[in-house]
């Protein structure tokens, strides 16, 4: 005899079966003992949900010889034609592949005819969304007002796309999403049905897996169960056959991000490759690993986590106190970005340590919260006494000048402070550069959204008298130069603010060492008060 999958096997027979949609189960047991049966019903949810089920079961029930509070009885023999599929009375129709309109017309046509047998001649139209227009408006008139003995049932996963004439002639029920417990314990009933031994934390990881499918769910365990027959199902089985990795192997890669360690984050991603694992489901159990960290940071409810084995609850704690919303939030869209990207791609591990280096190092991108991580890891960094302040030192002729203007003050500290050298000017400035520094407060007020950086940058002059702008942050010069033409704006702005046209040139430092050959006008006007006289 042919094998028969599990979901087939164990579908539900009577409504007390059907699981998590205690609200659809019991309005339908109700109309059909009180003989109150509309004529038409819409039943919308995700997969696997039960829609096509209770479909099913509502067309045996109002069709049973004996029904029992709503229930078929399943012994009499329009029950059993119906449950062997040889009933006349229920036409079940794909509309996925019969949705013209000829399709229906031959529907509106056979409605005419009255059952041979049983009470009603039900039509179940699954994917009704796939319908035609011209075919919903040729079975407007007949779903309205069809014959006494007809009753519709519509199926749909997408309700959004029913066209409401066809909505507002439907009594409509929504089936809800499985919960993992409603899902964990359909599974622990099935092996034990089946006399296979699982563990309840396998079960569990199958049941997180369906994503609210209890189709799924059944389908991931019949996978499972055939892969390693006669031996007991392990939540190491269950993820050696399903191609995903433990949350254990998430936690080690959110360090390595989190420490900024690329290296180890390649060596984690190297692990899961040679252990052959799938990169797409990789990127999207990891999604689901940060925004369960996320959750858990925004709400302060653990509980509320509920797809994290309890063993490792400890550890999942540790690491929602130690990320921020804000650097979260940047995880999860680099790793979904990643996700979308991946689908179609051939170079799906090239795409992933391209991610995961950019989640290592937030310098590489040019977006808000990225500055929010890098603060982050500086401030760990100051914590933990990685950098220390250091005094500042200057040459000889620096502090003997420092000490004579002490003395001449009268002021014995200051002649103890050294003396920070900077970089002498040996020329004139133009007028236009002076009175640009010396408006440079207001100027750059001026510079908003990804121009703001300016702001901070230091103002220096060429060999050629050409404003000097210098960064030493690669991420803000490349944000106010991202175009290219960073200088020709800046330049446009001191023009609309001083009536001065100058040339602007844009700088990044490669170290702090180079700033030494570049004086810092800023300081130097507000050291002299903006009166100095610079000359040869």
């Amino acid at each position: 005899m042919a094998y028969t999958a599990l979901y087939r096997k164990f579908r539900p027979q009577t409504f007390d079966d059907v699981k998590g949609q205690d609200h659809i189960v019991t309005t339908l047991r109700n109309q059909i003992a009180s003989g109150r049966v509309g004529h038409a019903f819409l039943f919308t949810g995700t997969r696997g949900v039960g829609k096509t089920t209770a479909a099913k079961l509502l067309a045996r029930a109002v069709n049973c010889e004996h029904p029992v509070n709503g229930d078929p009885c399943g012994e009499c023999p329009m029950c059993k034609a119906i449950m062997a599929g040889t009933s006349m009375n229920v036409i079940e129709i794909d509309a996925a592949s019969n949705n013209g309109v000829d399709n229906i017309r031959e529907i509106v046509d056979e409605v005419q005819y009255s059952p041979t047998e049983g009470k009603y001649k039900v039509y179940i139209i699954d994917e009704v969304h796939m319908l035609s227009t011209g075919a919903f408006n040729a079975l407007l008139k007949t779903l309205e007002e069809p014959p006494a003995y007809v009753i519709f049932i519509l199926a749909t996963t997408e309700v959004h796309k029913i066209p409401i004439t066809i909505l507002s002639r439907c009594q409509r029920y929504d089936f809800r999403r499985a919960t993992i417990d409603e899902i964990a314990a359909r599974l622990r009933t099935l092996v034990d049905a089946e006399g296979v031994k699982a563990e309840d934390k396998a079960l569990r990881y199958i049941a997180t897996a369906a994503d609210g499918s209890f189709r799924d769910g059944i389908s991931l365990l019949d996978q499972c169960i055939s892969f390693y027959l006669g031996q007991e199902l392990t939540y190491d089985n269950v993820l050696e056959v399903l191609g995903t990795v433990d949350v254990s192997t998430f936690s080690g890669l959110l360090k390595a991000i989190r420490e900024e360690d690329v290296n180890g984050a390649l060596a984690i991603l190297e692990e899961v490759v040679a252990k052959g694992r799938e990169l797409t489901q990789f990127t999207v159990d990891f999604t689901w690993y940060l925004r369960n960290l996320l959750v858990a940071k925004v709400s302060g409810d653990m509980a509320a986590i509920n797809d994290i084995p309890t063993d490792y609850l400890a550890r999942f704690t540790e690491e929602v106190n130690a990320n921020s919303e804000e650097t979260l939030g940047r995880y999860i869209r680099i790793v979904s970005d990643l996700t979308n990207d991946i689908k179609f791609s051939n170079s799906k591990r090239v795409l992933t340590e391209v991610a995961l280096i950019k989640l290592c190092k937030p310098q590489t991108e040019k977006k808000e919260e990225a500055y929010v991580q890098r603060l982050e890891f500086l401030e760990n960094q100051l914590e933990s006494g990685a950098y220390a302040p250091q005094t500042l030192k200057g040459n000889g002729n620096n502090n003997e000048n420092a000490n004579e203007n002490a003395n001449a003050n009268g002021n014995a500290d200051a002649a103890k402070a050294p003396v920070k050298e900077e970089p002498v000017l040996t020329r004139a400035l133009p007028e236009d550069i002076k009175e640009i520094v010396a408006k440079w407060g207001r100027i750059s007020q001026r510079f908003k959204g990804p121009y703001r950086d300016v702001q901070s940058a230091k103002l220096s002059i060429t060999d050629d008298d050409k404003l000097l702008i210098i960064f030493t942050e690669s991420f803000s010069y490349g944000y106010v130069n991202k175009d290219g033409n960073g200088g020709e704006y800046i330049s446009s702005v001191i023009a609309e603010e001083t009536g001065k046209i100058v040339d602007v040139e844009l700088k990044l430092l490669e170290s702090q060492k180079e700033a030494k050959g570049f004086p810092d006008l800023k300081k130097m006007f507000a050291d002299k008060n903006i009166t100095v006289e610079f000359t040869d």
